[in-house]
């Protein structure tokens, strides 16, 4: 890329970042209500991308394998018991992968 497109490039990712920022205080001002829509949207999207991801992580999980997807369920478990015990979603993904790993490179 010459330096024109680098600027240019840089200069539509900053554009987009901030209308991305700044887009919902214009559309929805301080003064105003917020719609209830919107706000059934705040409550179940947070659960919804959380199962969505939790499939996607276990899409290529073969049961049938000789591993039988035991690392991440092993994994899996120790991420939900971490985080009910100590409710620091950092430390239950931070050990849950760590621990992953290491029954993938060393275990399994």
């Amino acid at each position: 890329m010459t330096i024109t497109q680098q600027i240019i490039t840089v200069g539509v990712v900053v554009i987009g970042t901030m209308l991305t920022r700044f887009l919902p205080f214009f559309i929805f001002p301080a003064n105003k209500p917020t719609p209830v829509y919107i706000q059934y949207l705040g409550k179940v999207l947070p659960a919804a991308v959380i199962g969505m991801l939790v499939i996607y992580c276990f899409k290529d999980v073969s049961f049938l394998s000789n591993r039988h997807g035991l690392p991440e369920i092993l994994a899996v478990i120790l991420v939900v018991s971490l985080h009910l015990w100590k409710r620091s979603m950092l430390l239950s993904i931070a050990a849950g992968t760590c621990f992953y790993m290491v029954l993938v490179q060393y275990v399994f």
